[in-house]
């Protein structure tokens, strides 16, 4: 009997299936040394206890983004190790920080199955929880990847296409315990542009662009225990190796600093999309628009509602093609919440 295993196919799968993921993770000071070293991430709240204090919390919480990375990683051995791509997030919720010394463990639930018409992949939803060592819901997102088949001759399950919300409301977002703003310090923060200074519509470029090599994804996704075989593995993908969407998300979220810089916490992720794939040697860039933006129920404390784009090339603003679809040179259309000073 052999000990080893290929993963999960798509027949493996059945809708209302709970998956309790392996390997719980105790978060350390050096995965935000390492995620400050892949990434040009400056976010002030997530780089200093002083200035996290000076917002009404204890210390530096670790970046939002490698909370989802750290549970993200939790997820590929039984979602998405056989996965030809995956496609997409929605319904994501922060309902707590992650501190240095807290461990975080992950399970998902299969909420939709449908067999794609080649018969030999399939789509499969789950919704994915990150869980604190208390039992705590740290956060919960849908993801939803396309899964090769071991035996396309398999028969194709019953089709479940789960509904899913278009965005989350600013009323569904939860605020750190004890956030306040009030006594924020926008000379540290490194910009002086507060929430009333953008308006829905606005559009920002955010200049800087970052290639991407092979060894820095490969040690990214490492880093989040990730063990997707399409990241690492030429003969899975003789085109290239394919570098994880969330160094992408990542890399372009760190990007948005510049014009972005006070916008502080990542608390809601409305719905995500890998447009194209990303291979070593591309030049990624990075351009917002401001969708949404609403007052919160803490001091000093609003929320922005952001379209994050990442592209390899091609003028801010220009996203889709005449037939609807993406351009090539788009990577990443993200929309998320962040929060930001009144």
């Amino acid at each position: 009997m052999s000990k080893t295993s290929a993963g999960r196919f798509f027949e493996d799968y059945s809708v209302g299936q709970v998956i309790d993921h392996a390997v719980p993770r105790t978060v350390s000071g050096g995965e935000r040394a390492l995620h400050h070293a892949l990434y040009p991430a400056r976010h002030a709240l997530h780089s200093s206890d002083v200035f996290a204090q000076a917002c009404g919390l204890p210390a530096s919480p670790i970046d939002d983004l490698m909370a989802f990375h750290l549970v993200f990683g939790k997820t590929v051995p039984d979602i998405s190790l056989n996965a030809v791509a995956n496609l997409g997030y929605v319904e994501g919720r922060w309902h707590r920080p992650v501190w240095p010394g807290d461990t975080l463990r992950a399970r998902s639930t299969v909420i939709g199955l449908k067999q794609n018409s080649n018969g030999k992949t399939g789509v499969v939803w789950v919704r994915s929880e990150g869980v604190n060592q208390h039992g705590q819901i740290v956060l919960d997102y849908v993801r939803w990847v396309m899964v090769r088949k071991r035996d396309a001759d398999a028969p194709a399950p019953d089709t479940v296409v789960p509904e899913l919300r278009g965005a989350l409301d600013a009323l569904d977002l939860v605020l750190p315990e004890g956030l306040d703003f009030t006594r924020y310090d926008f000379t540290l923060a490194g910009e002086p542009h507060r929430l009333r200074d953008y308006t829905v519509g606005e559009v920002i470029d955010h200049v800087d662009g970052v290639t991407v090599e092979e060894a820095e994804h490969m040690l990214a996704t490492r880093l989040w225990q990730n063990t997707a075989k399409v990241h690492f593995d030429l003969t899975v993908r003789p085109e290239g190796r394919l570098i994880y969407g969330g160094h992408v998300i990542s890399m372009a979220r760190a990007l948005s600093f510049n014009g972005l810089a006070n916008a502080q916490m990542i608390v809601g992720l409305n719905g995500g999309a890998h447009a194209n794939p990303c291979l070593a040697g591309d030049t990624i860039r990075a351009w917002s628009e401001v969708l949404d933006v609403a007052e919160c129920d803490a001091p000093g404390v609003g929320a922005i509602r952001l379209r994050l784009v990442a592209t390899k090339g091609g003028e801010p603003s220009t996203l889709r093609g005449e037939d609807g679809r993406y351009l090539p040179h788009v990577l990443l259309d993200l929309d998320y919440w962040a929060l930001m000073p009144l």
